[in-house]
């Protein structure tokens, strides 16, 4: 018997569970995992498809298939480790017969591939070789079947780095990731021992050793009686010793049914936090494979006790001091949906994340918060710094154990002190002075030269997305300063949350880019100005997504646009308005605002909510009715079956609380949308081993419409509830019906930020 370093449970527990997967296995009953697709989505509709991933639910070791793309008919070897969500692959291993040229990596054409998230099966032709592979949480195993030619060689790879074959035949190998400060180290065992083994130079092998420096590869070669050759290796962001000791604490067998069992069973445990029945197998399959999305990220890369922080000066291994360390997010999609699912299904995960990021914030250099966090540090993407969100939203939801003073003033100063200037990791400036003064981040009139030069010239200003993403992050800062009593503090970063009033154009009712000297640029058209990706004035999306950009005061956007039924129709309108374009020249413009209903896009995060804010304007049938026909439009169990650019979790978030029946439209504030499940019965673990259930009575694809409702026992006339009334566990019962009662939930719009 082996163990599986930290997964979730003990080793014991994980063990009964994997007899337990058997025991269904037995009767023929599926279990979460067996309903995972990681091929849902690998063809993109036009931007970068989800990966195939293969994992244990945010483990440090992730690997997928090293080729193209989904349509690729080629492997280029065979994967070690992943360094980054859909990122840079380190090291590689290839498998080749007596008839197969000796190359670092071999490409490979392949057949029968067979993904789950805890085992990956390959027939490489070429090689005549059945690869069979399954992970742990840093390491992982591999077993290589031959079925043609004599002499059995693996060659081991690391990409931009060296690569020794060690006194006891085993390897070890270190890489540099991106050229920075950050290497990945791997050791490897193999069960049968090589006859020879040497480094290999120009095609040939010898007994040479090399230095650090460009791509290197060892070969090992096996006896031709040889027919089946194991491999076992860890990996580590420490050092080759560490690597060595995660390999022996993880894996003591080279039977990968064993290793894949255990996964299967940690798979389980971490999905089995939410149990569906009712709803379709389709509705199961795209439910478990969203949930397991949201696992892919953050990764914990703890190494028994220790870690390595590309954050400190040089890179630095440190002690965790009993919480894990977590990396590898992007902020600026995952606040919305990821991080508060988090906060129900694995409050202690989501804890030692916070704590992450305060980490992170304390040991850079400047004392302020990262917005995508890598293991190789923050790339500091994107625009604004929601990590602001993640902190005050675990807060406000009950999660303790953080030190939210630090966690304070380092998103105070990373939003203060910081530039505001997007992809840009700079002190404030020019345009952060202007904001400060005049409460907007001043726009160009198109064919007007950019002038600052910290200002990327293919990112551009994105001046409303800047002023709305940080009017919400100064909400956020607001009320922490709130929680800790730094009342000026309070005071002033309220009346900076405001700031989105200081572009809103009340004639058109959108949010319009300003000049420096407080007026709106014109002539203007709010589906295409803006250039490429609209980002010479917001981000990706064009205005009609940056018009629903208010998630912290949707009431005093429905006060702007004039009524509830004006802020109706205008939801209205964003579904229907037509591209203006052909397809063709809308996408080559607007590439990310792709799964298009009219002007809405369902693959973009800015998106997310704005079918939930039907509920703001007293109509909540139609959020109702509109998240279904999303869920069914968008999100099928096929290649094609996720739209847009999946970032890591950032969008399955949405469908997991999307199927369940509720979302949360404003991080930061603990209150939960509610839209139309899926499925007749749900129930979340909510920690202690207490639940949250929902019952749908009479739920199907028909029967979408909420006739009445109660929570706790008591009758709901709301399309909302609070944290409060699912965190100690609950049950909120729905009765539905295939009309939609417009006299349900229209009494009281749920609640917004001040």
């Amino acid at each position: 018997m082996y163990k599986l370093l930290r997964i979730a449970v003990c080793p014991a527990i994980i063990l009964l569970l994997a007899a337990c997967d058997t025991q269904d296995s037995i009767r023929g009953e599926k279990t979460p995992v067996d309903y995972v697709n990681p091929y849902m989505g690998n063809i993109s509709h036009l931007l970068v498809p989800t990966y195939p991933t293969v994992h244990l639910p945010n483990s440090m070791l992730r690997v997928y298939p090293e080729r193209a793309d989904f349509t690729s008919d080629q492997l280029h070897g065979l994967p070690v480790l992943v360094t980054t969500h859909r990122g840079t692959s380190a090291f590689n291993i290839s498998p080749v017969n007596s008839s197969t040229a000796l190359a670092p990596i071999v490409n490979y054409t392949y057949d029968n591939e067979k993904i789950t998230p805890y085992e990956y099966f390959v027939y490489l032709d070429e090689a005549g070789v059945e690869v069979h592979y399954a992970p742990s949480t840093k390491s992982g195993i591999y077993e290589f079947n031959f079925t043609e030619g004599t002499e059995p060689r693996i060659v081991i790879n690391t990409r931009r780095g060296r690569i020794r074959i060690l006194p006891d035949g085993n390897i070890d190998a270190c890489q540099i990731i991106d050229r920075k400060n950050t290497r990945a180290y791997l050791y490897l065992q193999t069960e049968q021992k090589p006859v020879s083994s040497g480094i290999l130079n120009d095609g040939a092998v010898t007994e040479e050793t090399v230095g650090e420096g460009g791509s290197q590869s060892a070969v090992l070669t096996f006896s031709p009686e040889v027919k089946t050759v194991r491999l076992r290796y860890g990996i580590s962001f420490i050092d080759e010793e560490q690597a060595s000791k995660n390999l022996l604490a993880e894996i003591n067998t080279y039977n990968y049914r064993e290793v894949s069992a255990l996964g299967k069973a940690a798979w389980n445990e971490a999905l089995g936090r939410i149990s569906v029945s009712g709803g379709s197998e389709n509705d199961k399959t795209v439910f478990y494979t969203s949930l397991y999305r949201v696992y892919e990220r953050m990764v914990n890369i703890s190494e028994n006790g220790r870690y390595f922080s590309a954050y400190t000066e040089g890179g630095k291994v440190l002690d965790d001091e009993g919480s894990p360390f977590y990396t590898d997010d992007w902020t600026w999609d995952t606040f919305r949906a990821a991080h508060p699912l988090r906060i129900i299904i694995d409050p202690e995960a989501e804890i030692n994340m916070v704590k992450s990021f305060i980490r992170m914030a304390q040991q850079s250099k400047e004392g302020w918060m990262p917005t995508f966090p890598q293991i190789t540090g923050d790339s500091h993407s994107m625009n604004s710094n929601h990590a602001v969100s993640v902190v005050w939203d675990a807060y406000c939801k009950g999660l303790r154990g953080f030190d939210l003073e630090a966690g304070y003033q380092a998103s105070k100063a990373a939003i203060t002190k910081s530039t505001l200037i997007p992809w840009v990791r700079a002190e404030a400036g020019e345009l952060d002075r202007f904001y400060n003064e005049k409460g907007y981040f001043p726009a160009l009139r198109e064919g007007e030269a950019e002038y600052v030069d910290a200002v990327s010239r293919g990112e551009k200003r994105q001046p409303i997305a800047v002023t709305l993403g940080t009017s919400f992050d100064d909400w956020c800062l607001s009320q922490m300063a709130k929680e800790l009593k730094h009342d000026e503090d309070y005071a002033y970063f309220l009346s900076r949350s405001k700031n989105y009033r200081n572009v809103y154009n009340q004639e058109t009712g959108f949010f319009h880019p300003k000049d420096k000297e407080g007026r709106f640029i014109e002539p203007f058209d709010y589906r295409f100005s803006g250039g490429q990706g609209a980002r010479d004035y917001y981000d990706e999306n064009n205005a009609w997504t940056y018009r629903w950009d208010v998630q912290h005061n949707i009431e005093q956007l429905v006060q702007l646009m004039g009524s509830r039924e004006k802020f109706a129709a205008n939801l209205d309108a964003t579904f229907r308005e037509p591209l203006g374009k052909s397809k063709f020249e809308f996408f080559a413009q607007l590439p990310d605002q792709t799964g298009n209903v009219g002007q809405f896009s369902m693959s973009n995060e800015p998106s997310l909510h704005i079918p939930y804010l039907y509920n703001y304007a007293g109509q909540p049938w139609k959020t109702q009715k509109r998240i279904r026909s999303l869920l069914a439009q968008w999100f099928r169990n096929d290649l094609m079956g996720v739209p847009g650019d999946e970032d890591g979790g950032g969008t399955s978030a949405f469908v997991v609380f999307s199927a369940l029946g509720f979302y949360p439209v404003t991080p930061g504030l603990p209150v939960y949308n509610i839209g139309s499940p899926l499925f007749t019965n749900a129930r979340i673990a909510v920690g202690g081993g207490k639940y949250f259930e929902i019952e749908a009575k009479n739920c199907s694809s028909d029967n979408k419409y909420i006739q009445s409702a109660t929570i706790n026992g008591r009758t709901l006339d709301q399309p909302w509830f609070t944290h409060d009334d699912i965190k100690n566990g609950g049950k909120l019962t729905l009765v539905m019906g295939d009309k939609a009662n417009t006299a349900w939930g229209v009494g009281s719009v749920p609640p917004s930020g001040e």
